[in-house]
């Protein structure tokens, strides 16, 4: 073999080497690249991450102040929207003593199963009796007063089923009424009457909810 036909022989087998080096070398940064890509990777000296991934693997939870306002809350600061969220408000009922047992059985056996706007007027009545001199000054007195109230017999009221959702509702009326935290229809009513009776009392008249007719 001539000289010239090695040194072209040579030559050709360097090139063909160098192409392969290349080549592999190519395939190893690809594979770096796609590395890189799906894991953020982060120096020894602390500094941020590659690659900033688009979507965020967490979920993130809503602000405290994106939550709607509830209708009502039980905080003093918070009226509430309706009698009824007032009367729910209270929770279960709570072992009550002198007047204001009185005046949650009166409203109980008075109107149990009306309106809560209806027990609240009978509350109110109570209440004001007792504040008007015309009457006994105490719930307890207005209530056991004589031929005042049909549910009183003996003196004494008759058994309350302190479980039922009944009772729940006196009480709470009763609370609401004392503390004078919701208005009343019959606002000022010293008088009421069941619809089915006609008294003809003469007084002023204020007025009808559910069973009853209220006056001043």
């Amino acid at each position: 073999m001539s000289f010239r036909l090695k040194a072209a022989i040579l030559a050709a087998f360097a090139l063909s080497t160098a192409a392969a080096v290349s080549a592999s070398d190519m395939s190893i940064a690809g594979e770096s690249i796609a590395s890189v890509a799906s894991l953020p990777q982060t120096s020894s000296a602390g500094a941020q991450p590659a690659i900033v991934f688009a979507a965020p693997r967490e979920t993130a939870q809503p602000l405290a102040s994106d939550h709607p306002v509830d209708a009502f809350s039980t905080d003093s600061d918070s009226p509430a929207t309706s009698l009824a969220a007032l009367v729910d408000a209270h929770g279960a009922p709570e072992e009550l003593d002198g007047d204001m047992q009185c005046l949650a059985g009166a409203v109980y056996f008075e109107s149990k199963g009306e309106s809560l706007e209806g027990q609240l007027a009978v509350a109110r009545v109570i209440i004001n009796r007792a504040k008007s001199g015309r009457f006994a000054d105490s719930l307890c007195g207005v209530v056991y007063q004589p031929s005042q109230f049909s549910f009183v017999r003996g003196g004494g009221m008759p058994p309350i089923r302190t479980h039922s959702r009944s009772w729940r509702e006196a009480v709470a009326i009763a609370q609401i009424a004392m503390t004078d935290s919701w208005d009343s229809r019959a606002e000022g009513a010293l008088f009421f009457h069941a619809r089915r009776v006609s008294p003809g009392w003469g007084k002023a008249k204020l007025a009808s909810i559910d069973n009853h007719i209220f006056y001043r």
